[in-house]
């Protein structure tokens, strides 16, 4: 299936890795000849499919084809006929070329399997080289509130990665569990010793198998950009959080706030100011603070954002 290292075939793999450097020296012609010979040999290889539709998409960004653009979403079908879990990343690539539900196009066998293999530099890529501070952005949010708690007794990391949120709360959470999609960053998040409890899941289900109305904090820091429609996360925290509890996170924000939810370039979400009210409101949370917020770089430049805190109101 996609995550094939071979093709069960020498000749079919040398050819497959020639297409791969014909792709990254910019020449996607070059790479779709050879996935088109890979396929004679090994037709159910999907990661050979998939080459093909990314040099097929690489072909149309350049030139403009309309011709590369079906034959690359034909490719990405192919590859989805073979791997409906899609762990490549084939709706996301169908999305950026028109075709498909782009608020669905990232699967969650996708972001496992982009974040098992970021898991080794994670912290050094998104910290030391992004200038990330997402976790200490959202904490000072937090403090920033009228009243603000110092301590929580019952706190929920959505989407904790290697357990940077974790970090930024230690000392003021009673009990800490985490969630993540990813078997290699849960792995990281349990050497901090900090949670009580970690669990490989989807954050909306993760949320669904938490009792009602118990958590006192939620967090999900830099967890948002790989969703789309933020209606079910954000009604699963509506449940679990008690009366008076409190939520955190950030978003990206598109350049355009008529956008309302934006698939970008870079492979993540961005969602729009008038957009994420109109999710709010639909949860049954209040918004408490919608701040602006770059908490991380790309090529240089600081990426718009938001930090979001949303409070459960005391008389539900």
């Amino acid at each position: 299936m996609s995550r094939q290292r071979s093709s069960g075939d020498l000749l079919a793999d040398r050819r497959y890795a020639y297409a791969e450097a014909c792709l990254a020296e910019g020449d996607p012609a070059g790479a779709a000849e050879m996935a088109e010979q890979v396929l004679e040999i090994a037709p159910a290889y999907a990661p050979a499919w998939f080459l093909l539709g990314r040099a097929r998409e690489t072909a149309f960004g350049t030139g403009g084809d309309e011709a590369d653009r079906r034959a690359a979403l034909s490719a990405f079908a192919r590859v989805l006929a073979l791997d409906p879990e899609d762990a490549l990343g084939s709706r996301l690539r169908a999305a950026a070329l028109g075709g498909g539900d782009v608020l669905a196009a990232m699967s969650p066998a996708y972001v496992r399997s982009l974040f098992d293999g970021y898991a080794p530099r994670f912290e050094r890529h998104l910290v030391g080289e992004l200038g990330y501070c997402g976790p200490e952005r959202m904490i000072a949010a937090l403090d920033a509130l009228p009243g603000a708690a110092q301590h929580f007794a019952n706190a929920l990391d959505l989407g904790c990665g290697t357990g940077l949120m974790g970090r930024a709360l230690e000392g003021r959470t009673g009990r800490l569990a985490g969630c993540d999609l990813s078997p290699a960053m849960l792995a990281l998040a349990r050497r901090t010793g900090l949670y009580a409890r970690l669990e490989e899941a989807d954050l909306v289900a993760f949320l669904a198998g938490e009792p009602e109305g118990t958590a006192d904090l939620i967090v999900a820091a830099d967890v948002f950009i790989y969703l789309g429609s933020l209606d079910p996360a954000l009604s699963g925290i509506a449940r679990a959080l008690r009366p008076g509890g409190l939520a955190a996170f950030t978003v990206q924000s598109p350049e355009d706030e008529a956008g309302g939810v934006v698939l970008g370039p870079d492979g993540r979400y961005a969602h729009a100011d008038g957009y994420l009210r109109g999710a709010v409101a639909r949860s049954g949370l209040a918004l408490a603070a919608m701040d602006p917020a770059a908490i991380r770089r790309q090529r240089s430049a600081d990426v718009p954002g938001r930090i979001i805190v949303l409070h459960q109101y005391v008389n539900r």
